[in-house]
């Protein structure tokens, strides 16, 4: 029978947290129940309740979501103390086997809002029917148990201290099961410790989320046609999957040194082994061969004038005179030209690339940039070719403009 927990969500990239939840629990084939009303499954909202098999599926998740703070065995939750104390008394058997010897502590936190620490002692005091037995351990206890009060964001706003202390909205109680050990990474791959990276890298913690909705796994094998200076390819690559990258100007993989840059960030990570080729081509004039070759393709695409994508090509044709003078030099090194590549035509043959080269069930994962106001679900559905699907599509906010992953 499926048993509940709680989700303690990090506070970054709310609309990350569904789909990342989701496409890790597909790769790891755990069946999980979302809350069928829409304000418990709010990607806005701090915390979360889902139905799993195993407890050892909520610590898996845990070990690998970048946006799970920390897991917890749901005891109840309620609008008010009194409902919370309702629904707890109702999971009694769940903590009862602790009651005897085991130490513990109790925390009373909340999000958006310090609670005074006199009303915190109140909160641990009205707990008292529990009757634990236990030593009382701060440092290194055999459980914690953890109350949350949960308010309305008030980001942004300047308030009184402790103004509305009580008013909250939701209050939820569990025990401790982990800490979500995945997000450590953000710092491992931190842009700037990384031993080769331009003025574009992507940050670390977007690629890390994208890494875990392409299903990177072991034996995998994945595909990024604008490598740059490799931001996709390091985090894919620890997750054990195989990377082939490519770009139109090699200069961005190589950088200046000997070795190029994209194996040298590689070999500071420890996967250089993984990095299987890099290669440069234009992506609309690629060696590919047709059908079913990688598990999926994901990539930040070129944009705006500073880094706009380039394709091969003239921006303007060549006069006869001109044409004449290139046959009579045909003898020197050539060097093809490029023009500028439209960004509704990337997203394009973005998507008729992943038609011909993914597996079936494979992921393309891509950026588009949208203006905020304008954009429309449609835009991205317009571009799909039969037998594709929009799984998510999460907006990274700038204001007035924003980036967004599809997939």
């Amino acid at each position: 029978m499926p048993s509940r927990y709680l989700i303690q969500f990090a506070q970054a990239h709310n609309e990350f947290r569904l789909p990342e939840l989701s496409s890790v629990a597909e790769l790891y084939g755990i069946p999980i129940t979302l809350p069928e009303e829409f304000d418990n499954r709010d990607p806005t909202r701090p915390y979360m309740v889902v139905e799993l098999e195993e407890e050892e599926h909520v610590r898996t998740l845990a070990r690998r979501c970048i946006l799970i703070k920390s897991v917890f065995e749901f005891y109840g939750q309620g609008s008010s103390y009194e409902e919370l104390h309702a629904a707890n008394r109702q999971n009694e058997p769940l903590w009862t086997r602790f009651v005897r010897d085991t130490s513990f502590r109790f925390l009373v936190t909340a999000y958006s809002h310090k609670i005074p620490q006199t009303r915190q002692r109140d909160v641990i005091e009205s707990f008292a029917y529990m009757g634990f037995l236990g030593k009382i351990d701060m440092k290194n206890p055999d459980i914690t148990l953890t109350c949350f009060e949960e308010y309305e964001d008030h980001h942004g706003t300047t308030r009184v201290k402790h103004e509305g202390d009580g008013d909250f909205r939701q209050v939820f109680f569990g025990r401790l099961l982990e800490e979500g050990s995945a997000r450590q990474l953000i710092h491992k791959f931190d842009v700037k410790k990384r031993a080769y990276y331009g003025n574009t890298s992507m940050e670390s913690e977007i690629s890390l989320l994208m890494s875990n909705q392409t299903l990177a796994s072991p034996g995998k094998l994945m595909y990024d046609p604008f490598m740059g200076t490799g931001s996709m390819a390091y985090p894919i690559a620890h997750f054990g999957a195989f990377v082939m990258g490519s770009d139109i100007d090699g200069r961005q993989m190589r950088g200046k040194q000997k070795t190029p840059g994209v194996i040298r960030a590689a070999t500071q990570y420890g996967v250089a082994s993984r990095i299987l080729d890099l290669s440069t081509f234009d992506v609309t004039h690629n060696p590919w061969r047709c059908g079913e070759l990688f598990d999926a393709i994901v990539t930040d695409p070129p944009y705006g004038v500073r880094a706009g994508a380039k394709r091969l090509g003239r921006k303007r044709e060549l006069t006869a005179i001109q044409k004449e003078l290139c046959i009579q030099h045909n003898d020197e090194p050539y060097i093809p030209p490029t023009k500028p590549y439209e960004l509704s035509h990337l997203a394009t043959d973005l998507v008729l690339l992943a038609r011909y080269l993914l597996k079936p069930g494979g992921r393309l994962v891509f950026f588009l940039p949208t203006v905020t106001d304008e954009y429309e679900e449609v835009d991205i559905q317009t571009m799909l070719c039969d037998g594709m699907e929009v799984i998510a599509n999460s907006l990274q906010d700038f204001g007035s403009w924003g980036r967004r992953v599809s997939l």
